[in-house]
């Protein structure tokens, strides 16, 4: 066998277990419906969509699928979570089982919007009731419409966040084998996840947030890239918290979208780890250049006006270590406690003693010990969190 079949192998291999969702159906609604009594449920979640999918016709059932569409299409999807919940956990049926609603998050409604005047004012309604805040969750690759329902369906109930989810979901295969594609669907989608920002500005809206992770990460920052050439960067001083965890982004690459975008007013938090599997495969596949996500120089990175928590001493979810900040428990229960209070209410510069209360906090209800080292524009922090 020549070397350049044993690479294609290789990368082959290494793209098959790189998934950041990696489930064989992606049926977001059930076959049929399923009742349980209301005191099995903790809560339900209406959960706003913003989407480059088109409708799956075919598998009605998906909702969306993962076929590209050239216009944004807007959603709401209604889930609810099981009074049996566990922090960082998304219970899931198995396959294109009916989901039951005591056990297993349940999408229990969609509504669809018929465009985007339709859309902006059901969320801006919703926002004005939830506490004027709004949650942008964009995913990462290999990820079904369904996969990004329920994670962020997960990251809103577990950090108990206080206003409107609204998930950003690009044209994913959710395929293994799909890692082109998905990074053409994420550059395709740039303008409409722009838009979709200034339509959420546009409401009484006081604070976007933003989670992005994997592959979204890339999406985000051309998304800013865009807004800061607009001379709009932070949407009319909107913008709040942007988190970015796992970015699957070239580091030479999101130096020069830094470069673009500026210094932020409110430094962005990027959540790396060194262990992170789905990474190094995806540094492979890019000629062996380093992904920010698996990135061995924090302060390198906070040197552009980034926070950067190094998260390899905590333990994750998979054996990828690819989603850590949503399914480590003692990670959800960090992130909730900072995204609870507003971002403009946060100094620019973490606290220590603030930092080390948090953990010391966390690290009572969770057990064994571990560190988070957090590296900003200013210090060195080395945070004994208690969580494993």
């Amino acid at each position: 066998m020549t070397v350049r079949s044993k690479s294609f192998l290789f990368v082959a291999f290494a793209l098959a277990l790189a998934g950041c969702a990696g489930r064989n159906t992606h049926d977001l609604l059930n076959k049929t419906t399923v009742s349980v009594p209301a005191s099995d449920i903790a809560a339900t979640h209406e959960i706003f969509v913003a989407t480059t999918r088109q409708q799956a016709t075919k598998d009605p059932r998906q909702v969306f699928g993962g076929d590209r569409s050239l216009t944004t299409g807007y959603a709401r999807v209604d889930v609810t979570v099981p009074k049996v919940h566990q922090v960082s956990a998304i219970e899931r049926a198995k396959g294109s089982a009916d989901s039951n609603p005591a056990k297993q998050f349940t999408a229990t409604d969609v509504v669809h919007y018929g465009d985007a005047s339709q859309f902006a004012k059901a969320v801006g309604a919703n926002i004005a009731v939830s506490g004027d805040r709004a949650l942008v969750f964009v995913h990462g690759f290999n990820n079904g419409f369904d996969d990004g329902v329920y994670r962020l369906t997960q990251i809103a109930h577990d950090t108990k966040y206080p206003g409107t989810p609204v998930l950003f979901s690009w044209a994913s295969s959710a395929k293994t084998t799909g890692y082109i594609y998905d990074k053409d669907s994420s550059t395709a989608a740039r303008d409409d996840l722009e838009a979709t920002l200034r339509m959420l500005a546009k409401t009484r809206v006081k604070s976007i947030d933003i989670i992005a992770h994997s592959m979204g990460t890339w999406l985000t920052m051309e998304a800013l890239r865009q807004l800061a050439i607009t001379g709009d960067r932070d949407l009319d001083g909107k913008l709040g918290y942007v988190v970015l965890a796992s970015p699957d982004i070239d580091v030479d690459v999101f130096k020069k979208q830094m470069i673009r975008y500026g210094k932020p007013d409110k430094p962005f938090a990027i959540l790396l780890s060194g262990d992170d599997r789905a990474l190094k495969l995806s540094s492979i596949i890019s000629g062996d250049k380093p992904r920010v996500g698996d990135y061995g120089n924090a302060a390198d990175l906070a040197s552009y006006g980034v926070v950067v928590a190094d998260l390899t001493k905590t333990k994750g979810g998979d054996r990828l270590n690819h989603a850590k900040f949503a399914d480590n428990p003692m990670l959800v229960q960090l992130l909730g406690d900072r995204l609870r209070t507003p971002a403009a209410l946060r100094s620019n510069e973490p606290n220590s003693a603030e930092f080390d209360n948090i953990g010391q906090g966390i690290g009572k209800a969770v057990g064994s010990m571990a560190e988070i080292v957090i590296t900003t524009p200013f210090k060195v922090l080395t945070i004994a969190t208690g969580g494993q």
